[in-house]
């Protein structure tokens, strides 16, 4: 499966984003620049990785959701193209429209970054399908405005429609409800707090974030 990763001014994890898409399918990801008007033919998953795009200028993610690539990006969503965002990557798919809520401030305006256990809240996803239901694991965070906000009618309804795919197992920044990962509606498009390719190999301390891509790579057929 050839695969991409979004490139910004100020990425700092796209590197770790494209080796473990290379590990997992053998093949060297594409670097999409911010400025591109066009994703590159055959891809079967786009990346949005983790940093502070453009210095987190304004907000985080706000000026990255409007360079030419994301307009590519939310198009190839629509179509039903696998996007996974990442960290920052998930900030800026709530600034493109394609994720609802808004990542805020971390509750006491605190960096985060350690190990976190997180819960899989749906295994039944395109994402999650090598984990289990309710399983526990492992995902490094590294964040400063990793609370993720939306109003009461939202959270039920991505509680109600099964499009939490991740959650926090102890509260760590004050995101509502404790969730780490959220998917849209067609389930194609998925942001997550927590960097699973910071947890991709035994040298990482674990291997439970190379499961995600594992799924991927096993939906696509690859």
């Amino acid at each position: 499966m050839r695969t991409a990763v979004v490139v910004f001014p100020g990425s700092n994890c796209d590197r770790d984003l494209a080796v473990a898409l290379r590990e997992v399918t053998g093949v060297a990801p594409v670097m999409a620049w911010h400025g591109d008007s066009d994703l590159p033919d055959g891809i079967g998953l786009v990346a949005v990785p983790g940093g502070f795009s453009y210095g987190d200028y304004l907000r985080s993610g706000a000026i990255a959701a409007r360079s030419p690539i994301m307009r590519a990006v939310v198009e190839a969503a629509g179509r039903g193209l696998p996007v996974l965002g990442v960290c920052n990557g998930f900030q800026v798919l709530t600034e493109a429209g394609l994720l609802p809520g808004a990542l805020m401030r971390n509750e006491g305006l605190n960096y985060v970054c350690r190990d976190v256990p997180l819960t899989v809240a749906n295994a039944q996803t395109t994402f999650t399908s090598r984990y289990s239901a309710n399983e526990a694991i492992t995902i490094p965070v590294g964040h400063h405005d990793g609370n993720y906000f939306a109003d009461a009618d939202t959270l039920d309804r991505l509680e109600g429609e099964g499009r939490v795919a991740f959650r926090y197992a102890a509260p760590i920044n004050g995101s509502a409800r404790d969730i780490a990962g959220v998917l849209n509606d067609a389930g194609n498009v998925l942001g997550m707090m927590p960097h699973p390719e910071r947890r991709f190999e035994p040298a990482h301390g674990g291997t439970d974030g190379r499961r995600l891509f594992e799924g991927l790579l096993e939906m696509a057929g690859a």
